[in-house]
């Protein structure tokens, strides 16, 4: 697909970028298959063939407007589309750049606006997230019903690992140490086991996939630079990888050296942040083969929901559903495991129908042969699907916690 520049972007590094990464597009619709808004919605303009359109129109200089803008917003960054594409699209990195002008463009209304940048502010920083959130736990009884379903209750002891010569890093994240601090607990717990010390650099917060993905590529890179400040010395002291428990978080992470590609200062060391970034379902997978983790004695029966992030965009991970399955775990089958649940980061706030939508579909699909137990690999799936699931949706590494703890702290 052949874009021409408008004199705007002619000369200009995000409109080369934009260039080349339709120019692989030879619009054959496949994507429109896979893309979970193009099947709810149905609109040409809501699948990634129209959203791709679109932004080659106002990187052409056509006109927008905030119609435009609603289009690409009611995207999720799924990335289900690039799975399926075989021309091999990075859709992901061009909605993150149509966004980025579209916003500038289109101002939304003022009252839309302050939701957004309060929202983004409030979730990008996991002190304050961490303090409101606790307040809402004891006010709960108070707040609105709808409130109420986000407020989720969990207070797991804290756990002390051993001391070990080998030695990883995990990201602690910027929601998951309030929504679901028994996750990186029970990666600790297990990777403990398994002769591993897995270090949090207390100076590292979060990945910037929030302020990325709306469009603040500026702010993204800063969150990167401090992360890869708060890591580098444990680095030069020998931790061996860079431990993910959010998928959503590794696929950022793992694309640092992409997001500082043109900084001096930054360039090699996020290239090797980028190498040394993996999910822990790596780690895990790796020491089941090397039969290093005990086998569950029940057949529990468990439903996987792959987060996108997990299928879509992470190149270090293990295959979730074998891994359950060699670990003695029944897994069920789970139709349209490929489309979204509808979580997406900020988007079950900001698209909330579409966003509910998804979530029934998505659990009705999970819940079809009756599990005791969903599990996922991202914070963000695993909150959204627990406001309205009948059953407990876990982190798979609980299931693997429990293998070596029958009775873990609660």
């Amino acid at each position: 697909m052949h874009t021409a520049l408008s004199p705007e972007f002619a000369h200009t590094e995000i409109g080369q970028q934009a260039k080349a990464l339709i120019a692989k597009c030879v619009h054959c619709g496949f994507c429109n298959a896979t893309c979970p808004t193009y099947q709810l919605l149905g609109d040409e303009l809501d699948g990634p063939r129209g959203r791709i359109y679109l932004m080659k129109e106002m990187f052409e200089g056509k006109p927008v407007s905030r119609i435009t803008q609603e289009h690409l917003d009611r995207c999720l960054t799924c990335r289900a589309c690039e799975t399926t594409c075989p021309s091999g699209v990075e859709y992901g990195q061009l909605i993150d750049l149509g966004r980025r002008v579209i916003n500038e463009k289109i101002k939304r209304p003022a009252s839309e606006q302050l939701k957004r940048t309060a929202l983004i502010e409030f979730i990008s920083r996991p002190t304050l997230f961490k303090q409101v959130y606790r307040s809402a736990q004891s006010a709960k009884p108070f707040l609105p019903k709808s409130v109420q379903a986000k407020v989720q209750s969990s207070t797991p002891k804290p756990y002390a690992p051993k001391k070990h010569d080998r030695k990883m890093l995990v990201l602690q994240g910027c929601v998951q140490p309030a929504l679901a601090p028994q996750t990186n607990i029970a990666a600790t717990r297990v990777l403990d086991h398994l002769g591993i010390e897995l270090i949090a650099a207390p100076e590292a917060g979060c990945c910037g996939a929030i302020r990325q993905h709306n469009g603040e590529l500026e702010r993204a890179q800063q969150q990167a630079k401090q992360n890869i400040d708060a890591w580098w010395p444990y680095i030069e002291q020998g931790a061996e990888k860079i431990i993910m428990t959010a998928s959503g978080c590794g696929a950022q992470v793992q694309d640092y050296d992409k997001l500082l590609a043109e900084d001096p200062l930054y360039a090699d060391k996020a290239k090797t942040i980028s190498e040394l970034c993996c999910d822990l379902s790596v780690v895990v997978y790796e020491s089941v083969l090397a039969s290093e983790v005990p086998h569950s004695p029940q057949a529990m029966r468990v439903a996987v929901q792959e987060p996108c992030t997990y299928q879509h965009a992470l190149r270090h991970k293990a295959p979730l559903q074998h891994l359950l399955r060699q670990l003695g775990y029944e897994v069920t089958p789970v139709a349209e495991n490929h489309l979204c649940c509808g979580s997406a980061g900020t988007y079950s706030v900001f698209q909330p129908k579409l966003s509910a939508q998804l979530r029934e579909r998505k659990l009705q699909h999970l819940m079809a042969h009756q599990p005791a137990v969903i599990v996922t690999a991202n914070i963000g799936c695993q909150h959204h699907l627990q406001e309205t699931s009948p059953i407990p949706v876990l982190h798979w590494i609980e299931l693997v916690d429990r293998l070596f703890s029958p009775t873990p702290a609660a």
